[in-house]
């Protein structure tokens, strides 16, 4: 017998979700449904036409999401007449299994460092803004965004992006929010580290750090501060839903 949804609980995760945040936002919360039972191993997710209107998104960005979750190894999708995508038994096992190796205290203290980088990023980014920088200072901002960019494979991509950060970090010219966000960006490998690099979030976090990285040299605090919260919150809505 097919597994049933339980729709008196849908209303209850899935809700209409930001429009620059429509991807990481679709992510998070099919996966929290997805981990939370709302939609059990076998059961058949709603048609796209339905879910996106539900979370109040166009179908080419459910369809992304989806794709996500199925690299991510929650749902397996078949096309055509009768298909759709399938909440599969792998939904607790290939992806999540490597946290279930990780105490209940590393797992909080991972949930907390989210919310830490939200509160030091923004503000070395708001600090970096502030300051009239020099010529090298910009070219090393400049070579850390285009090393982003350019970067190739998983690894080097998540190194690149963390030497990017930490960038942003040195040129506020504080030494503590330097240390705050090398911490942050330590923990925040680990955790990236149990998801798989989606193309969708990857393109969305170039135009963010692009975005930064002229607020910056264009010496705007607020908009460096605000985009970086932006940037925060996406990469913490895709943790906190694929690994829970």
């Amino acid at each position: 017998m097919t597994a049933q949804p339980h729709e008196h609980l849908t209303a209850a995760v899935l809700r209409p979700v930001r429009g620059h945040h429509a991807f990481e936002g679709c992510v998070e919360q099919l996966a929290t449904a997805i981990r939370l039972g709302v939609y059990p191993v076998g059961t058949l997710l709603p048609p796209e036409r339905e879910l996106a209107e539900r979370l109040a998104v166009s179908r080419a960005t459910l369809r992304e999401a989806i794709a996500a979750l199925r690299q991510a190894g929650l749902v397996e999708t078949k096309r055509g007449r009768g298909g759709g995508s399938t909440v599969t038994s792998q939904a607790r096992g290939r992806f999540t299994g490597g946290l279930a190796k990780v105490s209940a205290t590393t797992k909080s203290e991972w949930l907390d460092a989210l919310e830490f980088r939200r509160v030091v990023e923004p503000g070395a980014a708001h600090l970096a803004a502030s300051h009239d920088l020099t010529g090298p200072d910009r070219d090393r901002l400049a070579a850390a965004e285009t090393g982003v960019h350019d970067a190739n494979g998983k690894r080097a991509h998540r190194q690149a992006d963390s030497r990017l950060h930490l960038t942003i970090a040195s040129l506020s010219g504080s030494a503590l929010l330097q240390q705050a966000v090398t911490a942050v960006q330590s923990t925040l490998d680990s955790m990236l580290g149990a998801i798989p690099a989606l193309e969708p979030n990857i393109g969305h976090s170039h135009r963010q750090h692009r975005q930064i990285c002229r607020a910056i040299v264009d010496g705007r605090p607020d908009r460096a501060r605000k985009v970086m919260e932006d940037h925060c919150d996406d990469t913490a809505a895709l943790l906190r839903g694929l690994l829970g």
